[in-house]
């Protein structure tokens, strides 16, 4: 089948909302829990349905283009009002509300990217998802084109529904990772005063550190030494560590532990205490209070979810 061009949204290679289980559910969390179909775990909707969803969360990485009429979201607290054609990624775990005009459409991409943490050089990534990326020709005019063709080329091949869809899927995905990845080094103010030569090395030596985090986060991990380790005095360290994940140090490191213990929760052969200790924490009231404060609910709850 010959590739749908871009503009060409009217086609019946597109079937609206065709894929729309039709019930859309929250737990008392507001939880949504993503109906993946036929053990995927991508869903991509042409949707030109006017029903707004109230505020929710899910773990998937939701990603929003507007194609006739314009589309408003929230994202905790933020509003975005979405043109034709303009861009919205909204990291999993961010509370979001959705709100339709009279008459519209727009895909909606739903990815769950947790099989992508352990890849080298994503840790460096993930200081992108911490707050939506509004993606307008304005706001990233350097790779605009390249970021629309990418999801463009997404959405051609899950409508196909051929053999390798979902690989190639991923495919690109990581591709779109890698054109953000490269525009975040190339922003002369990722490092404010820091001289231009400088940025491309502080970047690679962030990166590594990331890496090394995913690596070592069930250690005892200071922010003395490593801010030693890596050349630096602890206050400028600490600074320069938050400009480039818009993480602390401990919260980054509480993050990526609690990113372990999802994946833990689903083994019902360990307890919560065990999923909590082998996931770097050594207090199990901590565990609990900092994923309660990052999932939106307890463990437990989330054991009960994932393990339906």
């Amino acid at each position: 089948m010959e590739p749908v061009a871009i503009g060409d949204l009217r086609s019946e290679y597109y079937d609206a909302n065709s894929d729309f289980p039709g019930l859309w559910e929250l737990d008392e969390n507001r939880r949504e829990d993503v109906d993946f179909r036929n053990s995927s775990s991508i869903r991509i909707w042409y949707n030109d349905l006017t029903s707004n969803y109230a505020t929710h969360w899910h773990n998937a990485l939701e990603i929003i283009i507007p194609i006739d009429n314009y589309y408003d979201v929230e994202v905790e607290g933020i509003s975005y009002h979405l043109r034709p054609d303009e861009i919205l990624i909204i990291p999993p775990g961010k509370l979001h509300q959705l709100t339709a005009p009279s008459s519209g459409s727009r895909f909606i991409y739903l990815l769950d990217i947790s099989c992508l943490e352990g890849l080298k050089g994503f840790a460096g990534i993930k200081s992108l998802l911490t707050a939506p990326l509004f993606v307008t020709k304005e706001s990233y005019s350097h790779i605009y084109e390249d970021v629309y063709d990418l999801l463009a080329r997404m959405r051609n091949e899950y409508f196909r529904k051929n053999e390798y869809a979902e690989l190639t899927i991923y495919a690109l995905l990581i591709n779109l990772f890698v054109k953000f990845g490269y525009n975040l080094i190339q922003t002369q103010d990722l490092f404010p005063n820091v001289r231009s030569y400088k940025q491309k090395e502080y970047v690679k030596k962030f990166n590594d550190l990331l890496d090394y985090i995913d690596n070592h986060y069930t250690e005892e991990l200071n922010l003395e030494e490593i801010a030693d380790s890596s050349g630096f005095s602890k206050y400028h360290f600490s600074r320069l560590f938050k400009q480039y994940t818009g993480f602390t140090f401990c919260d980054y490191l509480c993050y990526r532990r609690i990113k372990a213990a999802e994946l833990l929760l689903s083994r019902q052969d360990l307890s919560i205490t065990e999923v909590a200790l082998q996931s770097g924490f050594s207090s199990i009231s901590t565990f609990n209070r900092i994923f309660k404060q990052q999932k939106k609910c307890t463990p437990s709850e989330y054991r009960s979810k994932v393990n339906v």
